[in-house]
């Protein structure tokens, strides 16, 4: 019965252990201050409502709400999971014309932006000389909402300002490198999601380091800060744009 006891008690050592080395949950959350430069032009002719004209971005800054999750198991064959949310604001102005509406000049214009990333990915290095590498794709769910205010109808019952918003899909390609400074908390961490078929590019790129507190046996937390940029190079016969967002984020961490 001791040599039972005894075994279990082995086994059971080595399954956590496993456990411990090739489960892992991450989460991360924070603040992204972001900052915008640059222009599009917009073209769209539809049965309700033509709308042709340009934005350019006021380059304030915003503060921006993201978070982030990854699951790594031990089985090879599944890809390994990866999910992320971020908030992105833009103020600027508009100018062009919208049918029902006169032509307007430089209109105070809104632009609402909620980023979802679902990434499946492998492990090609986990932690192997203490760098890590992964390969994945990076499928962007965006949802805008734009509003132009201060216009001028032509039509008296018409609102003065104009609402739209649009819901699609970006695929990108997802990498992901780290460095994990031996026998300390201490790493350091890049990714970049990208795609480009020659005329239109779109980035998403961090660079950040981050400290894990080993201070609690089961739950890690820890400190991140880097520096964000996406990028908008699209030409398309509707949108000519060549906008980019960046800045300092910094957030807390969960390891377990």
């Amino acid at each position: 019965m001791k040599k039972l006891y005894l075994s279990f008690a082995v086994i059971s050592s080595l399954v956590m252990n496993l456990n411990a080395d090739f489960l892992r949950i991450e989460a991360g959350a924070g603040s992204w201050m972001q900052k915008g430069s640059g222009s599009a032009y917009y073209k769209e002719d539809s049965d309700i409502t033509d709308f042709t004209g340009i934005y350019t971005t006021d380059g304030n800054d915003q503060d921006e709400f993201y978070f982030w999750a990854l699951l790594k198991h031990p089985i090879p064959i599944i890809p390994n999971a990866r999910v992320e949310f971020v908030t992105l604001t833009d103020e600027g102005k508009s100018t062009g014309s919208i049918a029902g509406f006169e032509s307007f000049v430089k209109a105070p214009t809104t632009i609402d932006m909620k980023q979802i990333d679902l990434i499946p990915y492998y492990n090609i290095l986990d932690n192997t000389m203490w760098i890590t590498l992964d390969l994945g794709i990076d499928l962007k769910y965006v949802m805008t909402d734009s509003t132009i205010s201060g216009l001028v109808p032509s039509n008296p019952f018409f609102n003065p300002s104009y609402s739209e918003s649009d819901n699609f899909w970006i695929p990108l390609i997802y990498v992901r490198g780290r460095v994990q400074v031996p026998d300390t908390g201490l790493g350091f961490e890049s990714d970049i999601k990208y795609i480009t078929d020659g005329d239109s590019t779109i980035y998403d790129i961090r660079i950040k380091a981050d400290y894990t507190f080993d201070i609690f046996p089961v739950v890690q937390p820890g400190l991140e800060v880097g520096y964000r940029i996406q990028k908008y190079d699209i030409d398309s016969d509707d949108v000519i744009s060549n906008i980019d967002y960046s800045g300092l984020y910094i957030g807390a961490m969960l390891k377990f």
